[in-house]
């Protein structure tokens, strides 16, 4: 690519584009927003409304095929991720495609491959990654401060019983497990260094679903114990439990929106303090990450070896549970 800009399209105009990534982009030093694809008419301008020249395409092919676009954004239902991560390397694009990628960790391999055959940028938008609260807490880890780390312990809920919904739908690839189940996984693995080594679950199925997921992870030396749900009030922790203190996290996945961006630290000798991260913008951090990478080859937070890690982990939630 050349110029000062990474140019982006977005390949529908889905929430999480309208709400937050294409503010993101937008926002940044270093992208901004070329072209948007909508299946539904009206639904592409509307999104472009506030950013100035943008092309509208009425069909995602024509995004693809766009030689102004740079990079994709993909926010499609989780069931289209794979496939449409794979058309946009083939036509020469650089991908950010929502999460889950995929929906079982050998569907990652074929992205891997192709990603290296083509020297293209493709990755999974785990937004966390690139917030300072999580950097910290994995330099607290790191530095010995808590102690060994023993137990670590999650939970993330929101309400959605709406059968419209995609999160709703097994065949769009609906569920607990696969919207919020990776972000305890994804923060867990990305805080620590370690990979997994055994797992069991209890998930109450709805429909089809998995509408909510209790599950219990071993690692070398310690264990994570997480809960999710869509059928529950909105909550979301992460405790990280050492044998000379702890550390809370009170806003690890939506960062700001749910509440303070904070790290509360208590050791055994009663000592405490809080660290805060007001505003950090987690989004718009990871766009400029992305952009790095597509204009330099700096090091992008999850590349998608990582990514295929935490499928890997809930393909493995899912295997230790019986189906509905």
């Amino acid at each position: 690519m050349s110029g000062e800009h990474v140019k982006w399209g977005i390949l529908s105009a889905a929430k999480i584009a309208r709400e937050w990534v294409a503010p993101a982009i937008h926002a940044s030093a270093t992208g901004r927003i070329q072209a948007i694809a909508s299946l539904t008419p009206g639904k592409a301008a509307a999104l472009a409304g506030p950013y100035g020249d943008v092309a509208l395409h009425d069909s995602y092919e024509a995004l693809l095929v766009d030689d102004d676009v740079d990079a994709i954004y993909i926010p499609l239902p989780n069931s289209a991720h794979v496939e449409w991560t794979r058309k946009c390397l083939e036509a020469g694009k650089h991908v950010l495609c929502e999460k889950p990628i995929a929906l079982n960790a050998a569907e990652i391999d074929e992205l891997i491959a192709l990603r290296d055959r083509t020297g293209l940028v493709a990755a999974e938008a785990f937004m966390v990654t690139h917030h300072p609260q999580w950097q910290r807490v994995r330099e607290i880890l790191n530095s010995g401060e808590i102690g060994r780390l023993v137990q670590v312990q999650g939970s993330f809920s929101f309400y959605n019983d709406d059968a419209d919904n995609i999160r709703n739908m097994p065949d769009q690839g609906g569920g607990a497990l696969r919207d919020i189940g990776v972000y305890p996984s994804v923060t867990t693995r990305f805080a620590t260094g370690q990979e997994p080594l055994s797992a069991s679950s209890q998930i109450t199925w709805d429909n089809g679903i998995d509408a909510t997921a209790r599950t219990r992870v071993a690692f070398e030396g310690f264990s994570l114990e997480f809960y999710v749900s869509m059928r529950m009030a909105p909550r979301q922790e992460m405790v990280f439990h050492g044998t000379d203190g702890w550390l809370r996290v009170n806003t690890p996945f939506n960062a700001h929106l749910y509440g303070d961006e904070m790290i509360d630290i208590r050791m055994a000798d009663g000592a405490m303090r809080s660290e805060r991260f007001p505003r950090a913008g987690q989004y718009v951090r990871q766009i400029e990450a992305f952009n790095a990478s597509v204009k330099s080859g700096a090091e992008f937070a999850c590349p998608l070896e990582f990514s295929r890690g935490n499928q890997r982990m809930i393909d493995m939630i899912y295997a230790a549970s019986p189906q509905a």
